[in-house]
């Protein structure tokens, strides 16, 4: 018998296709896909509006005129004053001493006039000048803390020295004729801040006066030694003074023909109001020059000064610039609005156009803002209204088609949990804020919830997930 050649062929099972695995890792690939786009979408954030005001305000540096008088040293010697800067003399008050020896801080050493401490009140001026030079710092005129530190010198050396001065008799006894007062001829506040522009005018005004970068300022020491023809003090006679600043092209346009502007002064709560003159300087630029009849004493040891136009203060509510966007809308004459049937909504009359013929329905719509002759409605897609369809007027055959349109700048209100427009209407600007009117009939309210970042939204309507 014939062995039989035997082949074994193996049997190939049929794959079966597992629907749910692919079920899991499809919704798996759905829930990465959502997470991934919820986590790096950038996040809708709400700001709660709140009544406010912005306040403009224009900042400069000016130069200061006054009417001001220097003293100059008709000897050698050493000095010491009895007048505290910025205090008023009358004409005849002894407003220095000269030693022409030199032997008087030797006397008031050896009577041990030289250890006398400040008294509260003069620590406090101290005190007041520092702090008014920290709220005034900054880093583009460093060359302050140099004047601010020989001004401090300066005054702590004339308190001591006044205090040591009150034992004057004695030590005039023993020097004699080396040792001399002066009097001041005529009456007004003393100054020892003398400078090289005690004599500028208004006519002399350049560019270059406002260059601080050579400018310096002397201030003389108690017990220092002087020349003769030194400038030793200076006397101003006038409350009157004048603050000069540069005005640009849009200066002149913003308060240019003003009769006064108000201004308030950086390191201080102090603000006032100066009468203001345009003037040509010498180099043919426009200037500012404000008068004032008050606070002259308050910057007599100043020749420059930082100060700021109080230019308007609007009072309303406050929003982020960022908050404000664009929509347009179809424009409807006012007149054309109604109410439809046993409903309290308000709308319009729209022509219906089919097989059977022209019938007139009404179509509820939301305003989002008016004036005396149009109402502005959503142009969105997917609205009843568009443009090319006529609209009728209330009992009239008169019609209107739909295709006008205008902007209005608004915000998205987000109390309801989606997005709605509502128009505002912007009274002032700072950098970050609008201030917007309060009270319109379709704008906001004190603590209305709307987006920060409107370019955030593409349209109304949109569900906001906090």
């Amino acid at each position: 018998m014939a062995k039989r050649n035997q082949k074994v062929v193996p049997y190939r099972r049929r794959r079966n296709f597992n629907i749910g695995a692919f079920i899991f890792f499809a919704i798996f690939a759905y829930m990465t896909f959502y997470v991934y786009k919820y986590i790096t979408k950038e996040k809708v954030q709400p700001y709660e509006v709140t009544e406010g005001a912005i306040v403009n305000n224009k900042k400069y540096t000016g130069i200061i005129l006054r009417n001001e008088t220097v003293a100059y040293l008709d000897t050698t010697g050493y000095i010491n004053y009895y007048i505290r800067e910025g205090k008023r003399a009358a004409a005849g008050t002894s407003i220095y001493s000269i030693d022409e020896s030199g032997t008087l801080a030797s006397i008031v050493k050896e009577n041990g006039l030289d250890q006398a401490s400040l008294a509260d009140e003069d620590l406090l001026g101290v005190k007041k000048q520092l702090s008014n030079y920290s709220l005034s710092y900054s880093d583009g005129r460093f060359d302050d803390v140099y004047d601010t530190k020989y001004s401090l010198d300066a005054l702590v050396s004339e308190y001591a020295n006044f205090y040591a001065m009150e034992s004057q008799e004695q030590v005039i006894e023993q020097l004699g004729g080396n040792f001399k007062q002066v009097q001041t001829p005529v009456s007004g506040v003393i100054s020892y801040a003398i400078d090289s522009y005690e004599d500028l005018t208004v006519s002399q005004i350049s560019e270059e006066v406002f260059d601080r970068s050579n400018y310096s300022r002397g201030i003389t020491k108690a017990g220092q030694l002087m020349e003769q023809g030194t400038p030793v003090y200076k006397v101003v006679t006038d409350d009157a003074w004048s603050l000069i600043f540069p005005m640009s092209k849009e200066d002149e346009e913003a308060f240019g023909r003003e009769p006064s502007l108000r201004v308030s002064f950086s390191g201080s709560d102090l603000t006032t109001t100066g009468n203001l003159s345009v003037i040509t300087g010498a180099d043919g630029k426009t200037y500012g020059k404000l008068d004032f009849t008050k606070y002259m004493v308050q910057f007599v040891s100043d020749r420059y000064l930082d100060f700021e136009i109080v230019t308007s203060s609007a009072e309303g509510l406050k929003i982020p610039i960022s908050s404000v966007i664009s929509n347009n809308f179809y424009l409807v004459p006012v007149s054309f609005l109604t109410t439809g049937g046993d409903s309290v909504q308000s709308g319009f009359y729209k022509e219906v156009y089919s097989e059977s013929g022209t019938s007139i329905v009404f179509v509820p719509t939301t305003i989002y803002y008016s004036t005396d002759e149009y109402y502005y409605i959503d142009m969105g897609e997917g609205e009843e209204i568009q443009a090319g369809d006529y609209l009728v007027k209330p009992d009239s055959t008169e019609r209107y088609q739909v295709g006008q349109s205008a902007s209005l700048q608004g915000v998205y209100n987000i109390n309801r949990g989606y997005t709605v427009f509502k128009q505002i209407e912007i009274l002032a600007q700072s950098d970050e804020f609008y201030t917007v009117k309060k009270g319109t009939s379709y704008g906001l309210n004190v603590y209305d919830h709307i987006v920060l970042d409107g370019s955030l939204i593409e349209k109304e309507g949109v569900l906001i997930y906090q």
